[in-house]
């Protein structure tokens, strides 16, 4: 193998050494422990942003405040006055008409309502942090590019051929490794495994806090025994409205138009 070859092989193991340093090593100012996760924390731990939006949405239809609309979409159905919860006070306030929850997860507050409360997840070490996430997996796809601008610019002669492949191959399968690495952390699994222990799907329609922990551990199948109607009606088993989502103006503001209120685009 030339020994140019070299350079970039060892280009691409480093480029695996960074990203498997912010992806297994402990985040620094994350702290273990402390009080259990509300449901919507669950949520996003379980089934990322979307599955956090759908308990905070059962929240609210819990509370009067929304139910579902026309062709798969939510809408404000009483005043959200008494929401105190930082995700479901931005989802009510973001549903001035009518959306389906793929839309309603563009809307500015709510998508910073979600980053806040991954961010908390975060510190409390359930999730690897948001930045070393993204750069970990900008690093792992580099790797495979650097191999072949190796292979390409330096292409050994036929009797290396077996070296350089089986060299390239090893890389290959380290970065995919790295790659099968989940956004929850060891720490995180655990609480999941062990919510879901305590809170096994009920056999029979609850209310209460107890629906929106089911929800959150257990998706679709909880929505389908403790809401079946305001699941389906609203959209949140399937891709969630039919509508064309915010204009430029409301992705801008955070707001929605009032004219339009209750009836999807």
């Amino acid at each position: 193998m030339p020994v140019d070859m070299w350079w970039f092989i060892g280009g691409a193991w480093t480029l695996l050494a960074a990203a498997g340093v912010l992806l297994l090593a402990p985040a620094p100012g994350t702290r273990g422990g402390g009080p259990a996760p509300d449901a919507q924390s669950v949520a996003l731990l379980r089934g990322g942003r979307r599955a956090a939006v759908t308990v905070a949405l059962v929240a609210l239809q819990q509370r009067g405040a929304v139910t579902s609309g026309r062709r798969g979409t939510i809408r404000v159905d009483g005043w959200g006055t008494a929401v105190r919860d930082p995700l479901q006070l931005a989802v009510h306030t973001s549903l001035r008409r009518a959306v389906g929850i793929g839309v309603l997860l563009t809307a500015p507050r709510v998508r910073r309502a979600l980053d806040a409360l991954r961010d908390g997840c975060a510190r409390a070490g359930l999730l690897r942090a948001n930045r070393r996430w993204r750069t970990a997996r900008g690093l792992l796809y580099a790797v495979p590019v650097t191999v072949a601008a190796g292979l390409l610019l330096h292409r050994p002669a036929v009797p290396d051929a077996p070296l350089r492949v089986g060299v390239a191959a090893l890389t290959l399968a380290a970065a995919g490794a790295l790659w099968r690495v989940r956004r929850q952390t060891p720490a995180g699994l655990r609480l999941l495994a062990s919510l879901r222990d305590a809170h096994p799907l009920e056999t029979h329609r609850a209310s209460g806090p107890r629906v929106l922990m089911s929800v959150a551990l257990h998706g679709d199948r909880a929505l389908l025994l403790h809401t079946p109607h305001f699941a389906r009606d609203g959209g949140l088993l399937g891709t969630g409205g039919t509508d064309h989502g915010f204009t430029p103006d409301e992705r801008a503001s955070g707001r929605g138009t009032d004219t339009s209120a209750g009836d999807p685009a």
